[in-house]
């Protein structure tokens, strides 16, 4: 990943400092770092099913940013959210699609 993560500590450094480290250092500076093993778009495509699957929409949206800027395209998400829509729930589907349509809004 190009991008040094710093979503942890810009809001828990202060609060919890230790998970801070775990989320930018470890997740997003090691595990996400090693595109040799998989690429940030295959792992971006996998939290987004992940986070979708458990419903944890408010992690979804930074994620479908980040999958957007990895080179998850438009095409591509509507694929993964309507396959996951019949595995996941249908509602689910439904609030993750207005997420994506935030995220890839044709902003002109």
């Amino acid at each position: 990943m190009a991008d040094k993560i710093t979503a942890g500590r810009d809001n828990l450094g202060d609060f919890a400092p230790e998970f801070a480290h775990f989320n930018d250092d470890v997740l997003f500076g090691e595990v996400w770092s090693r595109e040799d093993k998989l690429s940030a778009h295959d792992r971006s495509m996998i939290t987004i099913a992940a986070l979708m699957s458990a419903g944890n929409f408010e992690q979804l949206k930074s994620h479908l940013v980040m999958g957007k800027a990895h080179g998850i395209t438009k095409d591509e998400i509507v694929e993964i959210i309507t396959q996951l829509g019949f595995y996941c729930g249908w509602p689910k589907a439904w609030s993750a699609f207005n997420l994506a349509k935030e995220v890839y809004a044709d902003k002109k």
